[in-house]
């Protein structure tokens, strides 16, 4: 029987400069889902990486009086150490300088040939976006809405794909397939453009030295965005074995800058090699720092791995993902983790483990005695379990958390509505009974909370005196050690 499979990416980072936090929440949200999968036993994989050419980078070397490889090659190590930092666990990191990538360009786009042609392009460019735009698209028909600066006017020899020739196989795609593109409110918007007409796609540039050569004329190099999107099957060696066990991805996580290119021309290229498309595309928002853009003349691109070191991965993971809805635009800050480093990982969690495991100690010689397993806990484990699937299920992990802490806050009334210090003094019989359930609910909450906080969860665990943290695949509350 085959195993089980699931596939996450996230948008490969453009290496210009090094990653700030408003990166970390999209690659956080993907390692969640990546644990989350694989503790219910699925044979689970992570892809992120850089997206290292293109005539920004080209411009930003220069700057930098730095040979193009050489500037992406210190970056590219910036982004893989603030990831690490963050304790994400991705199984490929992809540079899209990487020989095993630029050999899968060039075998796709020999694939494709069929549906790409020579033309001259002439439009309005951004070189922050490495995208040419129509006048409508711009603000007040010349300036970038991201960027918020001058498009270039360039004209020039270049090689388009066909994309006009896919505008009704992708309606259809998006009506076959509702939550390809999601969350809805993403969705009307990208449809209702698709439905204006679709014109094809400048793949390559004459003017650009920084670039794989395109395979079909190499005075040219092929398209950062065309060349970039495929990655995500480059990672997984297309066409080969593991590209067959894990391909079409289960979800691939990215900002709504970048929807235009995954939602359309991404299936559009896949569908011109006779390849399905990933099983949803899911558009999360921008990020904020105290209310605002995230912005080097702001002073605001602090890297991830500063935040790390002063309060720890789990921190940062937690307030990133607690606090920020991933259908909506969202703000971040360092009073709001501390906030919730203090009242949701130290006072309630932090509280649960401690008073716990001092309890057992105390009463019990630091081994947790055979009892009774308390119905209501039972019920309500069973209860919160579920939901937080469902939750995951939908990439709302805000609220997924919230159903845990709730859970956690719960046991904590339970230690205190139980008093196991007085059942002591008296003796009680059901003393036992207590310390057994208070070591149950650390053991569930243990398993719970790994794919969200895995430093806490691997912590409770190792205190619990377990080797590894329980999965959920077979958890139930109340199991005998015979059964874990």
């Amino acid at each position: 029987m085959a195993s089980k499979t699931f596939y996450v990416t996230t948008a490969i980072d453009y290496t210009n400069s090094l990653p700030h936090i408003g990166h970390s929440y999209q690659k956080v949200l993907a390692d969640v889902l990546k644990r989350w999968h694989q503790s219910l036993g699925y044979d689970s994989l992570y892809l992120t990486g850089t997206d290292e050419h293109g005539l920004k980078i080209q411009r930003s070397a220069q700057a930098a009086n730095k040979e193009p490889q050489d500037f992406v090659d210190d970056l590219a190590k910036g982004f893989e150490n603030n990831w690490k930092k963050l304790n994400l666990d991705f199984d490929i990191f992809l540079r899209t300088t990487s020989e095993q990538h630029k050999k899968v360009v060039n075998e796709f786009t020999k694939k494709i040939r069929k549906d790409i042609y020579k033309g001259t392009y002439e439009g309005l460019y951004c070189v922050g976006c490495e995208t040419f735009y129509t006048e409508k698209d711009l603000t007040n028909g010349k300036i970038c809405p991201i960027h918020k600066r001058e498009a270039e006017l360039l004209k020039e020899e270049s090689y388009f794909f066909r994309l006009s020739k896919y505008q009704d196989r992708l309606l259809q795609l998006y009506k076959d397939n509702p939550e390809f593109i999601s969350p809805e409110n993403r969705r009307e918007e990208i449809i209702n453009r698709v439905k204006e007409g679709l014109k094809d796609l400048s793949v390559s540039r004459a003017s650009v030295g920084w670039g794989i050569p395109f395979p079909l004329d190499e005075t040219h190099v092929t398209y950062v965005w065309f060349e970039a999107l495929q990655c995500y099957i480059s990672g997984l060696g297309w066409p080969g074995a593991q590209f067959k066990k894990f391909w079409p991805a289960d979800v691939q996580l990215l900002g709504k800058d970048n929807a235009w290119f995954h939602t359309v021309i991404w299936p559009a290229m896949l569908f011109a090699a006779g390849i399905r498309p990933a099983k949803k595309i899911f558009i999360h928002g921008f990020l904020t720092i105290d209310g605002q853009k995230i912005s080097k003349s702001l002073g605001n691109t602090i890297e991830p791995r500063v935040f790390v070191e002063k309060y720890g991965a789990d921190a940062v993971r937690y307030a990133l993902l607690r606090e920020i809805n991933p259908r909506e635009d969202g703000d971040f800050s360092e009073k709001i983790m501390v906030e919730r480093l203090n009242s949701d990982l130290a006072d309630n969690l932090g509280n649960l483990l401690s008073r716990g495991l001092t309890l057992i100690e105390k009463f019990s010689g630091g081994v947790v005695p055979k009892g009774k397993i308390d119905a209501s806990l039972k019920k309500e484990f069973e209860k919160v379990l579920k939901e937080t699937g469902k939750h995951v299920g939908q990439i709302e992990v805000h609220h997924a958390l919230e159903k845990i802490f709730s859970f956690i806050a719960l046991c904590n009334k339970y230690v205190n509505d139980s008093k196991p210090w007085e059942l002591a003094k008296t003796k009680d019989a059901r003393l036992n009974d207590v310390l057994y359930n208070i070591a149950e609910c650390l053991r569930v909450i243990s398993a719970l909370t790994w794919p969200f906080i895995p430093e806490s969860a691997e912590k409770i665990a190792r205190q619990l005196g377990l080797w590894v943290v329980p999965k959920l695949e077979n958890i139930k509350y109340g199991q005998t050690r015979a059964e874990r």
